[in-house]
């Protein structure tokens, strides 16, 4: 694959991943919307962190490791469940705010609360993992060098960056959010519950694969 053609081709492949809906989507929509502008972007500014930690790992060979080691995979698939399921359940547990709009700014997330949701919400997503290990290994040569393959991880960063903090702007636009603000209740708990359905969805997931990879360690052909 020449270089034009390789360039093209991550740059699609990264688009389509990152505006695929899934757990950072769900996260970008519940916090700009029950929360903030602010809280949205900075949610965004977390889950982009999380991408860079995504390239560290893989440029360095550690993604190898993952991909190879069942159970340190499957260990990292049902932490990224379990949090999704705790956020979701805190979503679901939340109780109806009968306070004004400028009163309930002042409970709004910190900077750091926003970024450590983003964060650990991305780098806990094993499709993320998975993602960048098959754009390292199948579409990008080994003879691509190493400062180039650094450079397709901070496109991703600034693609990652770029959408879901345009997602969080739109959302928490007045004229988009002050429809949802009489159902802001009832909007958490929807958003609790497709992240408690996400979360479920990994693990079973992970449950699956796990029972298919035993029954075939126990059942070689």
């Amino acid at each position: 694959m020449s270089l034009d053609a390789q360039i093209l081709t991550i740059t699609l492949i990264q688009l389509v991943a990152i505006m695929s809906p899934g757990p950072d989507f769900a996260i970008i929509c519940r916090n700009s919307l029950i929360y903030s502008r602010r809280t949205g972007i900075y949610s965004a500014l977390g889950i982009s962190l999380g991408i860079l930690v995504h390239v560290t790992y893989t440029l360095v060979g550690i993604g190898l490791i993952i991909s190879k080691s069942v159970i340190l995979f499957s260990t990292i698939k049902l932490l990224g469940a379990a949090y999704l399921i705790y956020i979701g359940y805190k979503s679901l547990k939340a109780k109806p705010n009968r306070k004004n709009t400028t009163e309930k700014s002042k409970h709004d997330l910190t900077r750091l609360q926003a970024i450590k949701i983003g964060f650990v919400t991305n780098i806990l997503n094993p499709k993320v993992t998975l993602f960048f290990f098959s754009l390292f290994t199948q579409v990008i040569s080994p003879n691509t060098p190493a400062s180039l393959r650094a450079l397709y991880g901070l496109q991703m960063f600034v693609f990652t960056l770029s959408w879901f903090t345009l997602l969080a702007i739109t959302i928490s636009h007045p004229i988009v959010k002050n429809r949802f603000l009489s159902m802001s209740h009832y909007l958490e708990k929807t958003m609790g519950v497709i992240l408690i359905g996400l979360g479920i969805k990994v693990a079973l997931e992970d449950v699956l694969s796990t029972a298919r990879n035993l029954n075939f360690l126990g059942n070689p052909p």
